[in-house]
């Protein structure tokens, strides 16, 4: 049997990240897919009837096959519910235990990829029955599993994993750092902080325009914004937040400066959401607020992006670089 890779017949081996709170958005998957790569949404901590809109929302843009991306520490149940009412394509499941679903997921005929943190991790979630992995790097943004550098991790889950494919994600803008993670041993790459830098990326303006003049050093990994999902390292662009609270010597959890205050509201279908200091969430669409208190999740990749691009046209250059490569 072809492995999920080869069933998903995509012209590129490229993924977009699903990144969460639904930054990946409808449009975005929808232009990745038409670009010749595969797209996924980010559904993570998003209530069930957002994910089963969203959803719905997608197959009116694409025919083509998608997925969803799940957080399973901010999941109820109620969203893994909708991917599989809905049936998705591929459920993307991340830092927690997959296994409960896989079996349930493959009753559905849906495939089930699992993020993880390296060899370690990659190889459980091959036992457990896991289709594929996303294997992340130190250099990724937003929330990261990993110990050790892309090409470590990389090298090291090739060497046990046997034919479970893996997708390589952290640090990866461009075509040559596609063929080098393809050289490497992954099936295709994931990119989050490329596809965050798009128009099609439901984040606010302010925050896409943040990661522009940015620089890799201008990122750290960071368990500072933790309300909504605890002790879970996380890499973002450097703000006050942080910087505040680095001054201070890097106070726990209910002793850092600003601690209850609200600092950002967050306008969607189903009302207004208030944003505490330290929240989880990013500026999505919608946010009215301070953004130097809130996370600006982004990986060591900002070095390659200096511009806001349509998916379209980031596919398009993710080709052609990606065939100059590979010469």
């Amino acid at each position: 049997m072809a492995h999920l890779l080869d069933r998903l017949h995509t012209r590129y081996p490229v993924w977009n990240a699903g990144m969460g709170g639904g930054i990946a958005s409808p449009e975005m998957v929808a232009a990745v897919n038409a670009g010749g790569g595969f797209g996924v949404l980010g559904t993570g901590a998003m209530p069930r009837d957002a994910v089963t809109a969203t959803i719905e929302r997608t197959r009116e843009l694409t025919s083509r096959p998608f997925g969803a991306n799940i957080i399973l520490p901010m999941s109820d149940g109620g969203d893994v519910e909708a991917c599989f009412d809905a049936r998705v394509d591929v459920l993307v499941l991340f830092w927690g235990d997959p296994q409960p679903y896989i079996a349930d997921a493959h009753r559905r005929d849906i495939a089930v990829v699992v993020q993880c943190g390296g060899a370690e991790d990659a190889s459980a979630a091959a036992d457990a029955g896991a289709d594929a992995v996303i294997v992340q790097g130190l250099e990724a943004g937003g929330h990261n599993k990993a110990d050790t550098p892309l090409a470590d991790s990389l090298r090291a889950t090739a060497a046990v994993l046997g034919r479970t494919p893996i997708i390589a994600a952290g640090g990866i803008t461009d075509g040559m750092g596609i063929n080098s993670a393809l050289a490497a041993g992954a099936g295709a790459v994931s990119l989050g902080t490329r596809f965050l830098a798009s128009h099609e990326a439901a984040a606010s303006a302010a925050y896409k325009a943040r990661l522009l003049p940015a620089r890799r050093e201008d990122t750290v990994l960071t368990d500072l914004f933790d309300l909504g999902w605890p002790n879970a390292n996380h890499r973002v662009l450097r703000n006050q937040a942080f910087d505040t609270w680095d001054a201070a010597g890097r106070p726990a959890s209910g002793e850092r400066p600003g601690e209850g205050e609200e600092v950002a509201v967050v306008t969607h279908p189903g009302g207004r959401t208030s944003l505490p200091r330290y929240t989880v969430m990013p500026a999505v669409t919608g946010f009215e607020g301070d953004l130097e208190a809130v996370p600006l999740y982004a990986g060591e990749s900002v070095d390659g992006i200096d511009s806001l691009l349509g998916c379209a046209e980031i596919m398009a250059k993710l080709a052609a670089e990606l065939r100059a490569a590979s010469r």
